[in-house]
């Protein structure tokens, strides 16, 4: 990534320096990392690289890979994928944190016609600008899948598609449905700004080292048109509703950190829209009504639906209750 003004480093920014310092010296192996070919990987950072090009190629064919296309790929590696990304699209934006697989990058690229074509950019993923792209194909470091997802789907413009290497239940869950166990925000939210398929399980003999859980490949479509609605606002809805997705709706509004919450948002609301606010008013009470007239006080997050949600949503902001 482009340079970037000095700050405190992450853990993952540690765990880098502290691989590399290590790496160097003699018989040094750090917790956590395994040696192939001559290189430390550190599985503390998700190094897990991608061997089996059967599976690379599958990856590749699903991501519908033009010759006119700019490719974003997160955490190349020493290149595998990489390679044959550059061998069917105009231009790779590599991104990568660990500057020994900076180095292993040039190494195999730089004396090749492939290399012009090829942009690295060193850095942290989630603190860097994204740049322009069509598609983004990636074995993602794993701890960082939740965080990059949303990224993504917030990144303008849009992009094509996404086909993403994933641990398998985190997979599971982006494209799980109402009423499966996995069910949660994160599925919520993905799929309010986008169309999720699962592609295909991948075993822990496809990489090296063995990552010590079972892989699920993912293809995500941003939603274009991008729905109309204040994606904060719909995040804050569903945190609350998510934090126990088993109990009914009324008894998730009554938690008390809840209720001061939204009444303090409430009366910034009535302040700006110079809307008195009765004496005897109650938020409880007035959470409550807003439930039972819209037939949502029984219900379970875990079994609603998008189109649940906006409707929750919509009565709320309708009484001037919002969740940012």
């Amino acid at each position: 990534m482009p340079k970037a003004p000095v700050q405190k480093k992450c853990r993952v920014h540690r765990e880098v320096s502290r691989v590399s310092t290590k790496a160097g010296v003699k018989g040094a192996k750090p917790a956590g990392a395994t040696v192939a070919q001559g290189l430390v990987f550190n599985t503390d950072l998700g190094q897990h690289i991608l061997k089996n090009p059967l599976v690379i190629t599958a990856m590749l064919e699903k991501a519908g890979l033009k010759s006119t296309d700019t490719v974003l790929e997160v955490g190349p590696g020493t290149g595998n994928m990489t390679t044959k990304l550059l061998e069917r699209v105009k231009r790779v934006v590599a991104c990568e944190i660990d500057s020994r697989m900076v180095a292993e990058l040039h190494k195999r690229f730089l004396s090749t016609a492939l290399h012009s074509k090829l942009d690295i950019r060193i850095g942290d993923v989630l603190k860097a600008e994204l740049p322009v792209f069509d598609v983004c194909v990636a074995n993602l470091p794993y701890q960082i899948s939740s965080p990059f997802v949303f990224k993504l789907l917030l990144h303008r413009p849009l992009f094509r598609c996404a086909v993403l290497m994933f641990q398998k239940e985190f997979a599971e869950r982006l494209v799980a449905k109402p009423g499966d166990k996995l069910y949660c925000r994160l599925t919520a939210n993905t799929q309010l700004l986008a169309k999720v398929d699962h592609l295909m399980k991948v075993g822990k003999n496809n990489f090296r080292p063995p990552p010590k859980v079972e892989s699920s490949v993912v293809r995500i479509e941003p939603k274009n048109p991008v729905p109309d609605i204040n994606f904060s606002e719909w995040d804050g809805l569903l945190r609350i509703i998510f934090v126990r997705k088993n109990k009914t709706l009324s008894a998730a509004f009554k938690q008390t950190s809840v209720l001061q919450t939204l009444e303090k948002n409430y009366k910034t609301w009535c302040s700006l829209q110079e809307k008195k606010i009765p004496e005897d008013f109650s938020m409880k009470d007035k959470i409550e009504d807003i439930l039972v007239n819209g037939k949502f006080n029984k219900k379970r997050a875990r079994q609603m639906d998008q189109d649940d949600f906006l409707a929750l949503l919509h009565a709320f902001n309708k009484e001037g209750i919002h969740f940012v």
